[in-house]
């Protein structure tokens, strides 16, 4: 009786193990797609076009891990989430990834069992009203009805501005940047906060993007990242690395348009190690040598990707800032390869 309890228990024990032992990595190899959870709709970091082809910043990530993984930045499938929906969603495994304008905090990397990939955008929060309000800054919104996102870090930021500055306000709970946008236009709220990249990002998508302001005042800081579940330290690292390549490639000059001749080989020993020319990088985690390069193939260098989707040259028109390289004043930077 003893042995058969005993030997029950080890067979419980080996299923379990058994199951314990599917990794993400081998999960998304095994369904050759990527499940990756993005925003709503936010034009410049995570939004469909009318044939349902989505694209923007935060999506680059998406494509450049799939690239990285599967060797095809096209298989993704993208899992709208919002504010409320996002992280359960990732923690419930419906997604693999969550890159979604998501910020970096305390309570999120610990309480809920997160782990940010790093950060790919510095960010604060804002505030945007209409231009006809006469209103320049943020001190004269006392008594103010604000349109703010439930589930995000602004609304315990709103709470302590108001707070710091004796000020008053009535906030307008919406679940979306969507549904933020149209209680703002309808006249719902006297001001709208988020981050001051989706003020920007949402301002330019109106039809009248010259009658609305966003003020001076950033009350927070925001730092954005992908994110993945806790507990799956090779899928972290795998996310991790593949978005410092990305801002390598721009350091070392690696673009789409010059990365094949340099995966022939260059004397630069970084660059070599990057694009699996020496060395096995992408082996310690379980990729091809190549990851690196197919990953930078699938959108650009992060300066690429900046340019292309959110930069000053696009309808959003955001400036690098304390997004730049660190070697031109910025926040960008990569731990070596090595």
């Amino acid at each position: 009786m003893k042995k058969s309890v005993f030997f029950g228990t080890l067979m419980a024990a080996g299923l379990t193990a058994g199951i314990a032992s599917a990794t993400t990595l081998e999960d998304v190899k095994a369904r050759g797609v990527l499940n990756c959870g993005v925003n709503t709709g936010l034009v410049g970091f995570a939004a469909p076009d009318a044939n349902g082809n989505w694209s923007g910043f935060d999506v680059a990530i998406c494509k450049a891990v799939a690239a990285a993984v599967l060797g095809d930045p096209t298989k993704v499938k993208y899992v709208p989430t919002t504010g409320q929906t996002r992280f359960t969603a990732l923690t419930s495994g419906e997604v693999d990834l969550l890159s979604r304008n998501s910020t970096w905090t305390f309570s999120r990397d610990t309480d809920l069992k997160m782990d940010f990939a790093g950060v790919n955008y510095y960010d604060g929060q804002g505030f945007m009203v209409r231009k006809d309000s006469g209103i320049t800054s943020a001190k004269e919104l006392d008594g103010a009805s604000v349109c703010i996102q439930t589930g995000t870090t602004t609304e315990m930021n709103l709470a302590d501005y108001f707070k710091a500055n004796n000020m008053t306000y009535q906030p307008i709970a919406v679940d979306s940047n969507a549904e933020g946008e149209q209680q703002y236009l309808a006249g719902a709220c006297d001001a709208y906060t988020t981050d001051a990249s989706g003020l920007a990002a949402t301002r330019a998508a109106y039809a009248d993007p010259e009658n609305h302001v966003i003020l001076p005042e950033i009350i927070s800081k925001e730092p954005l990242g992908p994110a993945v579940r806790h507990g799956d330290n090779q899928w972290g690292d795998i996310v991790r690395w593949t978005l410092f390549a990305l801002i390598a490639a721009e350091e070392y000059g690696i673009t789409s348009a010059n990365i094949d001749e340099l995966a022939k080989g260059t004397e630069n020993p970084e660059i070599n190690r990057i694009l699996g020319v020496d060395g096995d990088l992408g082996p310690m985690t379980g990729l091809e040598k190549d990851w690196a390069v197919k990953a930078i193939k699938a959108g650009g260098n992060y300066g690429e990707i900046f340019a292309a989707t959110i930069g000053e040259s696009t309808p959003i028109g955001l400036a690098r800032g304390l997004n730049a390289q660190w070697t031109q004043g910025g926040l960008m930077y990569a731990p070596p390869f090595r």
